[in-house]
């Protein structure tokens, strides 16, 4: 499935549609009533995680490890749980609003919360390999 397609935006703005010859077009509203399943949901939500940066590290959020897990059930609702890299991180307070955001404007999603915890503490180890080679720590 291609993500682009999930997101609202502009009409047009995931690309050309395709249209088979003879084949049935869905109406509005059958286009709106699409329902996406937990796992749809939960790979738009890692990808748009992906697009979350603390400013002071050019390295993405998922990439960095701070996200422990991506919790959606059946009715949409997601729960981010995520860590910062230390207590005194000074984006604590945007960085949380910026999850719950973004994660609502995936369709399907119902909800949103994003969970500051701190068990277990995050370390460098967390961070994938790209984001380690990203900042040459390896």
């Amino acid at each position: 499935m291609q993500f682009s397609k999930l997101f609202r935006g502009k009409k047009g703005d995931a690309g050309p549609e395709v249209v088979m010859p003879g084949a049935e077009q869905p109406t509005k509203e059958e286009q709106l009533a699409r329902v996406f399943s937990a796992e749809e949901i939960q790979q738009a939500v890692i990808e748009v995680l992906r697009t979350v940066y603390d400013p002071e590290i050019p390295v993405n959020i998922y990439e960095m490890g701070l996200i422990y897990d991506v919790d959606v059930d059946p009715a949409g609702k997601v729960v981010v749980r995520m860590t910062l890299t230390s207590p005194g991180c000074p984006v604590a307070g945007s960085l949380v609003p910026e999850v719950e955001s973004k994660t609502r404007l995936i369709p399907g999603v119902t909800a949103a919360q994003a969970i500051l915890v701190w068990d277990p503490p995050w370390d460098p180890s967390m961070m994938s390999d790209a984001a380690k080679l990203q900042l040459g720590m390896f």
